[in-house]
């Protein structure tokens, strides 16, 4: 026999905990259902010949599964892939402000058993000469097709881009008479999709056949969107060669009514026409007690327009020569969206005193992106190997003024 009130707390008990658990059985089946039927906005999936070689979010949260052919040609997880998923410099992305800490200090060891570096005066191919681009001769030179399609999943509110192949590319390697290109292929204005194929060696008439799937693009904006592809060539030993580029308005193409096949001719990319690159402003001070130099990058104006959308994100990288040996190298922040940064950031070097009349400092500005190699926009050099009589002096100056910051304005040169 129970007590009635034993009854009633055994009762209220059972119902509480039944309850409880109905909630939560509820709730974890609600957040999986939303989970399942909620497409995440701004995804994209690359389809490689009908295999997902990759999905990626703009979050930055990356899943890669490489692939490797076998000599048959079918396509197997694992190995060594031709996977492009661009690592840019890594420590690029600091804060966007000032260095608000002690200055970079550098020890330079000088010896002469230094690994072989090329000097700031040297080629950086081993033919001596990089081979030019097609961008720079004349309008006759011609750049070959392009041929891709677009469609548009409704259910999953998707875009699809398909890059298939191109034809008739200039040759960029003067050694195998061929090239080695691959597409980089952003979405304008935003640019919040940029993605881009593997490489294909050694062929003008590359058949790429990669699919790339994004995800929370609205129908009703795809009139306002452009689809840019640059069309480059790998190079191992330097910055890659820009082949041209292709530019299509959405606005008009429509592929509600299934997907559209599209052919475009590429032209020489714009930004290769500027002239002036820009100039930087720099400040040199050596300390003969101490026997330090204080490098300091103040700002750049004038830069040119690197990207498509008529800015650049540059950062400048500070290598130090003895000779033609590279014994330290430093870089800046990289500041977004702009064609007059202001740096403000110093880096410290020790340097004995009679060895001043042996070392250069070059000065690269460069155009950070992410999702190709960077691009150099102009150089200057300081020191034993300056180019310019404005660089000469200005080092001349700072040898003979110890203690002195001498601070100058210099035109960039191309690279």
């Amino acid at each position: 026999d129970v007590s009635p009130v034993v009854a009633g707390l055994i009762g209220a008990t059972v119902l509480v905990v039944s309850v409880s658990v109905t909630v939560f059985v509820w709730t974890c089946c609600h957040q999986q259902a939303e989970k399942k039927h909620k497409t995440p906005p701004y995804k994209f999936i690359h389809m490689l010949k009908g295999i997902s070689i990759y999905p990626e979010t703009l979050s930055n949260k990356k899943k890669i599964n490489r692939i490797r052919r076998d000599k048959s040609g079918t396509a197997k997880e694992g190995g060594r892939g031709n996977l492009l998923v661009d690592a840019a410099e890594s420590g690029l992305m600091g804060p966007d402000k000032a260095l608000d800490g002690p200055p970079h200090v550098d020890q330079l060891p000088i010896k002469v058993d230094y690994g072989d570096e090329l000097s700031p005066d040297q080629s950086l191919t081993p033919g001596g000469s990089k081979t030019s681009s097609p961008s720079s001769p004349g309008d006759d030179v011609m750049l070959g097709d392009l041929t891709f399609s677009v469609d548009y999943n409704f259910p999953k509110k998707a875009l699809v881009v398909t890059i298939q192949e191109a034809h008739g590319l200039p040759v960029m390697d003067e050694h195998t008479q061929s090239s080695d290109p691959y597409i980089k292929m952003t979405i304008l204005p935003d640019k919040r999709h940029r993605v881009k194929t593997r490489v294909l060696r050694k062929t003008l008439e590359p058949v790429f056949d990669e699919t790339f799937t994004f995800y929370g693009i609205p129908y009703s904006q795809l009139q306002d969107l452009v689809l840019h592809f640059l069309v480059l060539s790998f190079d191992r030993f330097s910055r890659d060669d820009v082949i041209g580029e292709v530019m299509v308005p959405l606005a008009g193409v429509d592929p509600s009514t299934g997907k559209v096949q599209l052919t475009r001719e590429i032209l020489k990319r714009n930004i290769q026409k500027c002239i002036s690159r820009g100039e930087l402003q720099v400040s040199l001070s050596y300390q003969p007690v101490a026997q330090r130099m204080t490098v300091v990058v103040l700002k750049a104006r004038h830069l040119p327009k690197m990207d498509i959308t008529g800015l650049s994100d540059p950062y400048v990288k500070v290598n130090v020569y003895y000779g033609r040996k590279r014994i330290a190298k430093k870089k800046t922040h990289v500041k977004k969206c702009t064609l007059n940064p202001v740096f403000n950031e110093s880096f410290i070097y020790d340097i004995p005193a009679d060895l001043l009349p042996d070392i250069s400092i070059e000065f690269l500005v460069i155009d950070f992106d992410r999702t190709t190699k960077n691009e150099v926009v102009g150089r200057l050099i300081l020191g034993a190997h300056s180019g310019s009589a404005a660089g000469a002096e200005h080092w001349r100056q700072v040898c003979d003024s110890p203690r002195k910051a001498v601070a100058k304005w210099h035109s960039l040169s191309e690279y």
